[in-house]
């Protein structure tokens, strides 16, 4: 049987550690077999190490996957062998074969899309899950999303409206703006470290706020400050209690608040209406996979036209330079890029 590199969480706050395993033989109806050139890493990596959402071990994680066409199975059209492609990875709670970090995995032919040729491996691989968490809390229908665009409609206009990101440096934050951006939102509001601010206007935000000259308690005044207009729409980047209570107290009655923290409670507060939207950024569970479909059918025209992938930093070492980098981003220390390892280059 052909063995491949992988990296495996051996269980609950243990180790990452690098193994030698099976690999896949065969595309599955209806899937594909990638050979795995890109794969990003994200928060909900590490907090699956704290033991969040899984309780099945050895776990192979990895939701960001960029790669070539291996085998194509029965039933799918619109890929061959050798094809660039970009998915977004389903390790736990699914299954293992599905995860990014190991050098072959298992794809959902209609939850892939072709990487354009003007973007590398490296940079396809910062899209799939970032960008799903941001289009599927603004553009998706409720309850899942804002509802502000579920058909990608590109003629979609909200010039009047405005809108306030807390993140907008996040991987997630940018993606925001620019699919804020596409629906003609007349004023983007991002709140991000002042070093992002030419790249993140660059991206389509139109006004910004220095989180370093900004605390959250004043975020509400300097808002506005800016503008007098209500805030319909507030998208949280950063996922944390303080950030996502003040995007409530920002957000006008009748709007949308799309929040990330997996662990916080839908705010009900009596005599407004205000609306939080909890999202689960994957496109593969059934609430969501029909917006999913209709995401990936319109991606590589997005990504050759209207969005710009996360700038990335390659890590060394293949495989084993995943566990430093999640390290990094406990610690806070990662900010503007993507982290992406290529598990072709494990020794």
């Amino acid at each position: 049987m052909s063995q491949q590199k992988a990296l495996l969480l051996e269980g609950k706050n243990g180790r990452f550690v690098v193994s030698t395993i099976p690999k896949p033989t065969s595309a599955l109806a209806g899937e594909l077999l990638i050979k795995v050139h890109a794969a990003a890493l994200n928060p909900i990596d590490w907090y699956t190490q704290e033991g969040m959402f899984i309780d099945k071990y050895p776990a192979i994680s990895g939701h960001d996957i960029a790669g070539e066409v291996e085998e194509v199975g029965d039933g799918v059209v619109g890929f061959k062998k050798g094809d660039r492609i970009m998915t977004q990875g389903m390790g736990w709670p699914f299954a293992n074969e599905y995860g990014g970090f190991q050098q072959y995995a298992r794809a959902v032919a209609e939850l892939a899309a072709k990487i354009p040729q003007n973007i590398t491996y490296s940079q396809a691989a910062s899209i799939p899950l970032a960008l799903a968490t941001a289009a599927i809390g603004l553009y998706a229908e409720s309850p899942n999303g804002a509802g502000l665009n579920p058909t990608f409609d590109t003629s979609v206009d909200y010039s009047g409206d405005t809108v306030l990101i807390i993140g907008g440096a996040t991987s997630v934050g940018q993606f925001a703006i620019q699919l804020l951006r596409i629906v003609k939102f007349g004023h983007i509001i991002t709140y991000a470290s002042g070093k992002h601010q030419a790249y993140l206007k660059s991206l389509g935000a139109t006004e910004f706020i220095d989180r370093k000259d900004v605390s959250f308690a004043d975020l509400p005044g300097a808002v506005q400050r800016l503008t007098s207009a209500p805030i319909k729409v507030v998208f949280d980047g950063v996922g944390k209690h303080d950030s996502t209570l003040t995007g409530y107290e920002i957000l006008a009655s009748g709007g949308n608040l799309v929040i990330l923290d997996p662990e916080f409670e839908t705010i009900k507060d009596k005599g407004n209406d205000k609306n939080t939207v909890k999202v689960y950024g994957s496109v593969h569970p059934s609430a969501t996979r029909e917006f999913g479909k209709v995401m990936y059918k319109k991606l590589t025209e997005l990504l050759e036209k209207d969005i710009v992938p996360n700038r990335v930093e390659i890590l060394p070492g293949g495989l084993a330079g995943i566990a430093p980098g999640l390290e990094r981003m406990k610690a806070g220390t990662v900010s503007g890029v993507k982290l992406v390892a290529h598990p072709q280059e494990t020794l």
